[in-house]
């Protein structure tokens, strides 16, 4: 049986019509006192699992709870990291919050529509990713701020004389180590400023494109002129965003590694 098929002989084991149909011929053998339902059982459950897991409606099925069940799980843990905001950062989350559920108010009230189209439901993806944006902007930004780089850079000039002056090559190449990695951790602060500047002109882009699809809603109320919105242009520019936080992650988390190697756990850049 090939490993997909795993996932779904377990959900059929674990579904109710199974566990209730198990237990019914459980009974009728206690209250007859004969083994016969108890072979019954063992065919029909062989049965069961020969047919189900594999039928593709079954699975259907399962992958769609599966899906709802991740969803939901992404949702507690998102609404979880929101209570970790600050008053002026979770102001700002429950806005666009708002003016989301405004806009599709508005798109059906004011468009006489029955449903709200797939485009201005990807809205809620997107405040999604303002959600997930914001936390990678005030954790780097936080960071930022709690870090000394006068101190960083001083340690760097000292440590450059501790090279010039070192008594042998044993000490020397001690202190050219560590000059390779105060010279990285600086070189990671241009990183961060980078990308915390890069965020912030992100989440302002989804913040005023929220606006603009509820001034397009409330004014101009007709399905073709608000489908006419580039929602596919801010989907790439979040989706670049994020690629780039990724690149600055492995430059930081090679930072982090050289530290490590040094034991200079202190100057962990990602241990906030």
């Amino acid at each position: 049986m090939k490993k997909i098929d795993l996932q779904y002989l377990k959900e059929a084991v674990k579904e109710p019509v199974n566990f209730w149909g198990m237990a019914g011929f459980a009974v009728a053998a206690a209250y007859t006192g004969s083994v016969i339902p108890l072979g019954a059982a063992l065919v029909a459950e062989g049965l069961y699992l020969a047919t189900v897991p594999a039928n593709a409606l079954y699975r259907k099925l399962v992958d769609g709870r599966t899906r709802r069940q991740l969803h939901e799980m992404r949702r507690r843990q998102r609404e979880k990291m929101i209570e970790t905001f600050d008053p002026r950062e979770r102001e700002a989350v429950l806005y666009l919050k708002w003016l989301k559920k405004q806009v599709f108010d508005n798109y059906t009230k004011f468009t006489g529509a029955s449903e709200v189209p797939p485009n201005i439901q990807s809205l809620e993806q997107r405040w999604e990713d303002f959600v997930d944006l914001l936390d990678v902007y005030r954790r780097r930004k936080n960071h930022l701020r709690s870090v000394n780089r006068q101190a960083v850079q001083n340690q760097l000039t000292q440590a450059e004389r501790s090279v010039e002056n070192a008594p042998d090559e044993r000490a020397r190449r001690i202190q050219q180590a560590n000059v390779e990695i105060l010279k990285r951790r600086i070189a990671a602060f241009g990183e961060l400023e980078r990308s915390v500047k890069l965020v912030e002109g992100q989440l302002q882009s989804i913040e005023n494109f929220f606006g603009l699809v509820n001034d397009q809603v409330v004014t101009l109320p007709t399905p073709e002129r608000v489908s006419a919105l580039d929602f596919e242009q801010l989907s790439d520019s979040i989706a670049m965003t994020k690629q780039m936080l990724e690149e600055t992650s492995d430059v930081v988390g090679s930072l982090d590694e050289h530290n490590r190697q040094a034991g200079n756990y202190d100057l962990l850049v990602s241990k906030q």
